[in-house]
Formats: C-alpha cells, structure tokens, sequence
C-alpha cells in the first residue's frame, strides 16, 4: 500500500468538504431569507427550530459514523459479504428509528420548547415548523447510512451528488415557499421535508448500483442471517451507543448555549445564531479532513498497517491546521459583511459584529477535536469520543453559569470556547494511550 500524499488526502477532501459545507451553507440561506423578510422573532424560531432537530437526528448521527467506520474495515479486510450486510443492517435501523420520531413527534416537541423557554412568539413559530420537518425523519436517518457508506468506501465524489441535490432543491423550494408564497417558517420546513425525501432515493439509486446490488429485496433475503449476527448486531449498537451519547452531549452543549443566549433576549439569541451558523460553515469544512481521516484509518485498521495509519493522522491534521488559520482569519476579516448579508436587524448585527472575533477563536481551536473524532470513528473506539464530550460538557455548563452572570453574552462564548478545548485535551489524552 503506498503511503498517502498530500494531493491524494485533499482530493478525496474536497468533495466532502464541499458536500459538508453544503449544509450549513442551506442553514445561512435560510436564515437569510428569513432575516430579510421576517422579524428578529422569526430568525429567533428558525434558530431554536433548527435546535430541535439538531436533538432529533444528530442524536442518531451514529447511522452515518458508525457505518463509517465498519465498512471502512470491511473494505480493508475485503469482506464483500459483510459490506452488504452493514447497508441494510442501518438502512433498517434509521428507518425504524425515523418512524418512531414520528409517532412520538407531539412529546417530543412539549419537551422541547418547555426547554428552550423561549418567548411565546418564537414558540408558536417554531410549532409551526417542527410538524411539517418530522415528517422528513425516515428518509433523513435513512440518508444518513447511506452516507456513511459513501465515506467508508471512499466515494466522496457521489457523496458530493447526493448533498448538492439534497441542498440545491432545498434551496429554491424555500425561496419559493417563502419568498414566492409567503409560507414563513412553515415554508422552509416544507421544502426541507419535500427535499430529504428526493435525496433518499437518490442516494439508494447511486449506493445500490455501486455496490452491484440489482435487486435488493432479493439480496436482503440471502443476507438475512448476516444482517442480524449477534456478535456484529452487538458490536454496532456498541459504537452506536456510544457516539449517539457522544453526540446528545454535544448538542446539548449548543442547546444550553442557545438557551443561556435567549435569556440575554431574542437579539442576542439572534446574532449568536448567526455566529454559530457561520461557525458550522467551518466546521463542516474541517469535518473533511476528519471524515478522509475515518475512511482511511478504518482502510488501514482493517488491513493492520499502523505505520500508514500514523502518516495519515499526521497529514491530514496538518491540512485541518491549516484550514482553520486561514478560516479563522476570514471570517474575522469579512464578518460585518457576512453578518450584514444575513439580517437587516440593526441591533442584531451591532451584536454578533462585537462578538465575531470569539466565533473566530472558536474556529481557529476546533481542528484538534474534529481530527480526533476521525481517527477513533476509523477505529471504531468510540468511548473515548463518548467520555471526552460528556465530560467537557459538565465543565462547558460550569463556566458558563459562573461566566454568564458576570460578563454576559462575553461570557457566554468563553465558555463555549473552552468546551472545544477541553474535548480536545480529553481525547488526546486517550490517543496517547494507543499509540
């Protein structure tokens, strides 16, 4: 196997990085067709919103980094068998869990808003959205499998395919509903329902006939027994276990952030939205580096070649490095731009300009857990990922409730920095003991 060079990592990067920046590019075109035609309330509920529903599927989002990390050591250790097997095993997994959101949909939006304790303005908006986008629940759990085997078997230009769709149609069923038919927010959540759904099928269409799967009932059929192994049955809802907990600790570090910020008021729970929208846009660009590192560590791991495994941890963490100097430098830069573009509210923008350089300090330390994360999916050792995050988030809730009170929304975001950094010291720490 030869060693990996620096042009090969950043072009199995790039589709990624485009198809991840995808997403949180949708989340700022919402917010800006929102932010120029609704009300600081409106930006406030398309913000709590999107919230939710980061509870709601990345609490699952082990559908699409566990897979990663299996069949990237299936596909090292060229076991066809069990690469099939593995897509239905989590096809069927994300749509039972799609279904039972939506059967549980009426508790799980009381809990929510009874939560995030927010105005009864924004509550009655974020309703409205809430009820339309959970419909979308199977297809966008099931979507996420697929993704992952995308990754896993390296096919990030197909991957590249599915996301451009799935945001491209999102995009101008938006602007359609809003702009064109004055839905409000219960016209983004239309579009995106209607958008996930076509994406799915997509996404089957292109995963079943690279896999040379023609007829997949059939297929399903002979790998029955496969698909429900015990010990590999077990060995997934392990990793899956931990990275589900992994993530509802991560997220729920942001929901205690958006909370503790719609307390300061719903300018404040604004502008920090934009900020976060914008630190998400980053974010998805360094998960590129991260996700190359899952599927080539998983390669590696699989074949038992531990010296490419160290040279790709190495390389693509000094891409990831250098990304985020020069995506931190950027957005300091160019941020009353960007900010500008997204809302014409005046307050808002005065609020998330004097509070850019701490997004940017944010992106600019963020690398090291993204980078991490990659490696130990790759490995399928995901207690680490799992003990890392929960115990930084005890800490982030600490600073925070201390911070707050004193210096307010500046508070706030130093707490919220020193969360990403101490998920990364706690999973470097584990790192050292493998190596």
């Amino acid at each position: 196997m030869q060693h990996p060079s620096y042009p090969e990592l950043i072009r199995l990067a790039l589709p990624i990085i485009v198809a991840n920046a995808a997403v949180p590019l949708l989340g700022l075109i919402d917010t800006a067709v929102i932010g120029q035609t609704g009300s600081a309330s409106d930006l406030g509920a398309i913000a709590l919103a999107a919230l939710i529903f980061s509870f709601v599927y990345w609490g699952f989002g082990f559908l699409r980094m566990g897979t990663t990390g299996f069949v990237a050591q299936a596909l090292g250790a060229k076991d066809k068998r069990e690469l099939h097997a593995l897509l239905f095993r989590t096809l069927l997994v994300g749509f039972s869990i799609g279904v039972a959101l939506i059967l549980l949909q009426y508790p799980i939006e009381k809990m929510a808003t009874h939560f995030l304790s927010a105005s009864p303005e924004v509550n009655e908006r974020v309703r409205d959205y809430f009820y339309i986008r959970i419909l979308g629940a199977p297809a966008t759990l099931m979507t996420f499998a697929l993704l992952g085997v995308l990754i896993g078997m390296g096919w990030t230009q197909q991957l590249l395919w599915v996301q451009l769709l799935l945001n491209g149609l999102n995009v101008v069923l938006n602007i359609l509903f809003v702009v064109g038919m004055s839905l409000g927010v219960a016209g983004i959540a239309l579009g995106t329902v209607l958008a996930e759904w076509v994406a799915l099928f997509f996404a089957l269409w292109i995963v079943f006939k690279k896999m040379g799967i023609h007829h997949p009932q059939q297929r399903l059929w002979q790998l029955r027994n496969t698909i429900f192994d015990r010990t590999r049955l077990m060995a997934l809802l392990k990793v899956n276990s931990d990275i589900m907990i992994r993530t509802l600790a991560l997220i729920s570090g942001f929901a205690w952030f958006a909370k503790q910020g719609a307390q300061l008021g719903d300018q404040t729970l604004a502008a920090n939205h934009i900020l976060l929208q914008l630190i998400s846009l980053s974010a998805f660009f360094l998960d590129g580096f991260a996700n190359v590192s899952e599927m080539k560590v998983g390669h590696t791991y699989g074949a038992k070649n531990k010296l490419q495994l160290q040279l790709i941890v190495k390389k693509t963490t000094v891409l990831a490095v250098i990304s985020s100097s020069v995506l931190s430098l950027l957005f300091l830069f160019f941020g009353p731009t960007i900010v500008s573009l997204l809302t014409q509210d005046s307050l808002v923008q005065d609020i998330a300009n004097r509070h850019r350089h701490f997004a940017a300090i944010y992106i600019f330390t963020s690398f090291a857990a993204f980078q991490l994360d990659g490696i130990f999916i790759g490995l399928a050792k995901t207690q680490p990922m799992r003990n890392s995050t929960v115990s930084a988030f005890v800490l982030f809730v600490i600073f925070s409730v201390w911070w707050t009170p004193i210096f307010a929304n500046t508070g706030l975001w130093w707490a919220l920095i020193s969360y990403i950094l101490f998920r990364a010291l706690f999973l470097y720490s584990y790192y050292r003991s493998l190596f």
